[in-house]
């Protein structure tokens, strides 16, 4: 017998499938597969199995075939990847909080949201500031499924004692409510990813107010125009109008630096029209499109600020269409920071006496819009006046509207009593009188 015939296998027949002795000395199994394919013996990862022993092989072969009568065998491929499948859930399942948030800053950046447009840069830095400031020092790397409601409360209770920058004696702080908003935004699309079986519930405390305190009205905030002048004459003449463009146009902070030179229109009877298209981003320095497509409208300026606009435009901006409207030099080509305008708004805010405590530059909008809302402006037009897209927002002029409300109906019950006190017969003697 040559030495080639000594190392072959040898085949042993079984009842079912076969069995056979290696060159190494283990054995081999081999089965027919209810594919009508036959296979030899493999582990669940489909890799190649061999036995020590012909016992251990024959064992082996009487599961395989047990397998197949109960109608659970599947083929060594499909096991070996349902169980690396698995084993990716697994371990996407033990992913931690701080590695999953990075994932999800990434995809805010590029993803657009619910309404299908793509975030803004400021708004995608306010969540990641709440991340990184917030949610990853109190969750660092505990997995994302560890995180249930009690976890939850416990962070809530922690960010809830932290004071107020804005208002010390404040009960609320303003930052408890956008990081848990944040947090549910996390959770959420965990879930959706497969990571938790569902997000836990986050509970949100109610939109307080924290400049102020509870009690505070909101027409505290609204000043008086001669106090609006007093802002004005305070302000650096380069960049007072600022002070008319919140108060009497109603702009945000943004809208005021983001305008250029096309955005005013003149008529030739000397009234100007304000075309609001983009603001500077405060986050960017940028412009950018506006926060939502209600903020871009047109504006009819008011008669009391028309000579000033234009004194503005003649001396102060450059001749270019895109000139900025508020340049950070007289007749320059770059917008006034919004930075750079807090210091001066500071300052100006500083230098004016008997305003209400701690009022913003925005405090001058809200008043141009009040005033509007007096004269009689509807919720609709006050919406389209302030670019406003959430009717609730606008809901807080409603004091001004039902006060000239009310001021219409003294003046229409007095006309009404004068009409029917002059219809009277001369003697005076009233209706009630003649139907007696």
């Amino acid at each position: 017998m040559s030495v080639t015939e000594q190392k072959r296998p040898t085949t042993k027949r079984e009842t079912w499938g076969s069995l056979r002795k290696l060159p190494s000395g283990r054995w081999q199994a081999r089965y027919p597969a209810p594919d009508g394919e036959i296979y030899t013996a493999r582990t669940d990862d489909d890799k190649p199995l061999t036995f020590l022993t012909k016992t251990d092989a024959r064992t082996w072969l009487a599961g395989a075939h047990t397998k197949i009568a109960r109608g659970d065998w599947q083929p060594p491929s499909a096991v070996a990847a349902r169980r690396r499948a698995e084993a990716a859930a697994d371990q996407a399942r033990a992913v931690g909080f701080s590695e999953y948030s990075e994932r999800w800053l990434a995809m805010i950046r590029t993803e657009p949201n619910r309404s299908g447009k793509k975030r803004a840069v400021g708004t995608v830095r306010s969540y990641q500031s709440k991340v990184t400031g917030y949610l990853v020092p109190e969750f660092e790397n505990t997995p994302i499924r560890d995180i249930d409601e009690a976890r939850i409360r416990v962070m809530t209770e922690r960010l809830d004692k932290i004071p107020s920058p804005l208002n010390p004696r404040s009960k609320f702080n303003g930052v408890t409510r956008p990081v848990l908003i944040v947090l549910m935004m996390i959770l959420r699309q965990a879930a959706r990813d497969g990571i938790t079986p569902a997000a836990p519930n986050v509970s949100i405390p109610r939109q307080e107010p924290v400049r102020h305190d509870a009690d505070h009205d909101a027409s505290e905030d609204v000043i008086a125009p001669e106090q609006v002048e007093a802002l004005y004459a305070a302000a650096p003449p380069e960049w007072s109008i600022m002070v008319l463009l919140a108060a009497w146009c109603q702009l945000r902070r943004g809208e005021c630096l983001g305008l250029q030179r096309r955005d005013v229109e003149w008529y030739p009877d000397g009234s100007a029209t304000l075309h609001v298209r983009r603001q500077l981003n405060a986050n960017t320095g940028d412009y950018t499109d506006l926060k939502s497509d209600a903020g871009k409208r047109s504006l009819s300026v008011p008669d009391l600020m028309v000579d000033r606009l234009r004194e503005h435009l003649l001396s102060r901006v450059a001749p270019e269409a895109k000139a900025p409207l508020v340049p950070a030099s007289p007749r320059g080509s770059m917008p006034l920071s919004n930075t750079r305008w807090g210091f001066i708004w500071g300052d100006v805010r500083d230098n004016v006496a008997g305003l209400p405590p701690r009022f913003r530059f925005h405090d001058l909008r809200h008043t141009g819009l009040t005033l509007f809302a007096q004269e009689g402006a509807t919720l609709a037009e006050l919406m389209r006046r302030g670019g406003h897209s959430d009717m609730r927002i606008v809901l807080r002029y409603q004091h001004a509207t039902m006060t000239r409300d009310r001021e219409l109906a003294c003046r229409m019950s007095r006309r009404v009593e004068a009409a029917i006190t002059s219809a009277l017969p001369e003697n005076g003697s009233s209706g009630a009188a003649r139907d007696s």
